[in-house]
C-alpha cells in the first residue's frame, strides 16, 4: 500500500494575483486540483500544514488525500511554486488520481551494504549516477524507495536497474535500456614527489 499524507482544504472563489495576495495574507497558500477527466477545480491549503508536508523528501511521491468541503479527493502532488527568497510556497497544483490509474513518479534510491561491499572495502569509490528514478506505477503501489544492494559490488562493476528488485506492476519510465545507477571506480592515488 502506498504511502498517503492526508491535507485539509477549503474550496476558493477568488482567481488572479489579488485573491491570492489576500488568501496568503491569510495564512492560506493557493491551490488547483485538475486530471482525471474532471473539471478543475480551485481550493486553498493551512500553510502550515502543507510546509509540514513538504518537509517530506517524497512528498512528491505521496499520494495525498485532500478534504474539500467534506469530501475526500485522491491526489498526486504535481509542482510547488515557492518564493525566491523566502521559499514560502505560493501555489500547488495537484492531479486527481482515479483507483487503477498508472502514475510516472520519481523513487530515491537507497544503498546497502555499503560497510560489507567487497569493492569499498579494497579502497572503491561509489560514483553515483542516479539518486532518483523514474517509475510507472499503479497509484495503489508507489514505493517509497528503490534499494540497490553493493554487498556483492567490485571495483569496476556498474550497477544497473535491472539488479533492482521493483513491486509487481512497477516499471522504470526507461524502458528501451538497462541505464546505470551507480558505479564503483577504482582507487585514485597521487604520488608524493
Amino acid at each position: 500500500m502506498a504511502e498517503q499524507t492526508n491535507l485539509a482544504a477549503q474550496s476558493r472563489e477568488g482567481v488572479g494575483k489579488g485573491a491570492n495576495r489576500s488568501l496568503r495574507r491569510s495564512g492560506r497558500v493557493p491551490a488547483v486540483v485538475y486530471g482525471d477527466n474532471a473539471p478543475q477545480e480551485l481550493i486553498s491549503l493551512e500553510e502550515r500544514e502543507l510546509r509540514r508536508a513538504l518537509n517530506n523528501p517524497r512528498f512528491f511521491s505521496t499520494l495525498c488525500s485532500l478534504q474539500v468541503n467534506g469530501q475526500a479527493v485522491r491526489v498526486l502532488p504535481r509542482e510547488v511554486q515557492v518564493h525566491p527568497v523566502s521559499e514560502d510556497p505560493l501555489h500547488v497544483d495537484f492531479v486527481r488520481v482515479g483507483r487503477h490509474a498508472t502514475v510516472a513518479v520519481t523513487v530515491p534510491v537507497v544503498f546497502v551494504n555499503e560497510d560489507i561491499s567487497r569493492g569499498l572495502k579494497r579502497g572503491g569509490v561509489l560514483n553515483i549516477v542516479r539518486r532518483e528514478v523514474e517509475l510507472l506505477c499503479p497509484v495503489d503501489a508507489i514505493p517509497g524507495e528503490i534499494t540497490l544492494d553493493l554487498k556483492d559490488a567490485d571495483i569496476n562493476d556498474s550497477l544497473h536497474i535491472s539488479q533492482v528488485s521493483l513491486p509487481d506492476g512497477v516499471h522504470p519510465a526507461i524502458a528501451d535500456r538497462d541505464f546505470r545507477i551507480a558505479t564503483i571506480s577504482p582507487p585514485t592515488l597521487m604520488a608524493e614527489v
